[in-house]
């Protein structure tokens, strides 16, 4: 199964391949940042955000590679329905761990296929995570263990590495968690190929 992913995330990547999707990778280059502050402005929820994310970068790229199936992804946390961005800096890392610590939130993972720069399909996943209760320093030494580059293009946490072992429980496809509801874009991607 072919697919160009519209994302510059690795772990997408990975996942897609793992599941024996080719897929080429061609970033959408959409201003996240541009699109939240907008959303939010109307009063838009977390899941229309990430839902609205999606899309935009799906449809962006498809507009230029005709008859070619594109996946555009988004994955924000919702803490009490007001979303958490990633961080700009370690010190707003570290404020988004203090906020997460002892508390449920939830990962909303959407995906959107275009083709020919009109959506075909979404879909979005929600998962419940509830962070164990650290002592600030413990905050700080994790932290400490991620790379600049890696906490501000990923977020506060990578469940697939150091990250898991903040939680007391994590309810939800895995997969999602990581970015990608591979299960159901497989399903789709079958159905439409029939």
């Amino acid at each position: 199964m072919r697919i160009i992913l519209a994302s510059k995330s690795g772990v997408r990547k990975k996942i897609l391949n793992d599941h024996n999707m080719d897929c080429e990778v061609i970033v959408s280059n959409v201003d996240e940042d541009e699109v939240k502050n907008s959303l939010l402005a109307e009063g838009a929820d977390p899941l229309i955000i990430s839902k609205n994310l999606a899309e935009i970068k799906s449809i962006k790229v498809s507009t230029n590679h005709p008859n070619k199936l594109v996946l555009g992804a988004d994955s924000v946390i919702s803490l009490n329905n007001k979303l958490i961005n990633k961080p700009r800096s370690r010190d707003e890392a570290l404020k988004i761990l203090k906020k997460l610590n002892n508390t449920k939130h939830e990962l909303i993972s959407s995906v959107c296929i275009s083709k020919n720069g009109a959506m075909i399909w979404n879909h979005t996943d929600t998962s419940e995570l509830k962070m164990k209760n650290f002592q600030d320093k413990e905050l700080i030494e994790y932290l400490n263990k991620i790379k600049t580059e890696t906490l501000l293009a990923y977020g506060v946490y990578q469940v697939e590495a150091e990250g898991s072992q903040l939680f007391e429980y994590i309810k939800g496809d895995h997969n999602s968690i990581m970015g990608l509801p591979i299960n159901d874009i497989i399903n789709f991607i079958n159905k439409y190929n029939k």
